[in-house]
């Protein structure tokens, strides 16, 4: 059985907080995809307006993140500067961070893994122990990235993310069958490794995606646009 995680692309907070309300007692994970529009052609909250500022009173802890003390926000880094942005949903009360290795040079990537951890153990937050020491920190990979770039990190992060599709940064994409072999390579050379798969994932590609190795599965539109939440989450949590 994989961790089901649904992915989240909101267009406000009050987006943001309406559907991470359905997801609670469903799943004790929820993964926001951070798009800025340069890393990738989408944008959603909060870069939507080009307002860098809109994450800072989460960051300052003035405000918290919706229902923050009954689902872990997964933080996917669509983004052209992954460091500043990352330590930011970091002090918001994010517990994991994915970064994309596109997104930076592939020699900063140790680097950058470091400095997540970094952050995360001096508990940026000021106001939360268990925050400082439950952060996990995942390395992503398209498609169309072989696996050997990602080999050097391996050793400073929690987690790898295969893209399951070509276009990142768009919910409902084709499923790329080309992450299968991805994960099985990955599954063969690094035996406990956890791999998350985000893309393409849906009842149909999900039992495939076990069956290669993925112990972690980010659904957005085929749970998202699904007629019953908890319907779908509990089928794809009895594959």
């Amino acid at each position: 059985m994989a961790d089901i995680i649904p992915a989240i692309m909101p267009q406000s907070f009050g987006d943001l907080r309406e559907t991470v309300e359905r997801f609670v007692g469903l799943v004790k994970v929820v993964q926001i995809d951070v798009m800025d529009g340069i890393f990738v052609p989408s944008s959603d909250w909060p870069y939507i307006e080009k307002d860098e500022d809109q994450l800072l009173p989460f960051s300052r802890g003035e405000e918290e993140l919706p229902f923050i003390h009954e689902v872990a926000y997964e933080i996917d880094l669509m983004v052209a500067n992954p460091k500043r942005e990352g330590i930011r949903w970091l002090s918001a009360g994010a517990e994991r961070l994915v970064f994309h290795i596109e997104s930076i040079d592939i020699s900063d990537a140790e680097e950058l893994a470091v400095a997540f951890r970094s952050a995360a153990m001096h508990d940026i937050r000021g106001d939360d122990a268990r925050h400082a020491v439950s952060v996990e920190i995942g390395i992503a990979l398209n498609t169309d990235t072989p696996n050997k770039n990602i080999e050097h990190v391996l050793p400073y992060v929690d987690f790898v993310q295969c893209m399951g599709i070509t276009k990142i940064g768009y919910q409902g994409q084709p499923f790329d069958d080309r992450v299968i072999e991805k994960i099985v390579d990955l599954r063969e050379h690094h035996p406990d490794v956890i791999i998350s798969v985000d893309g393409g994932v849906n009842l149909d590609t999900a039992p495939r995606l076990i069956r290669a190795g993925a112990t972690r599965l980010v659904a957005g539109s085929a749970v998202l646009k699904s007629k019953n939440f908890e319907e779908t989450i509990n089928t794809f949590k009895g594959l």
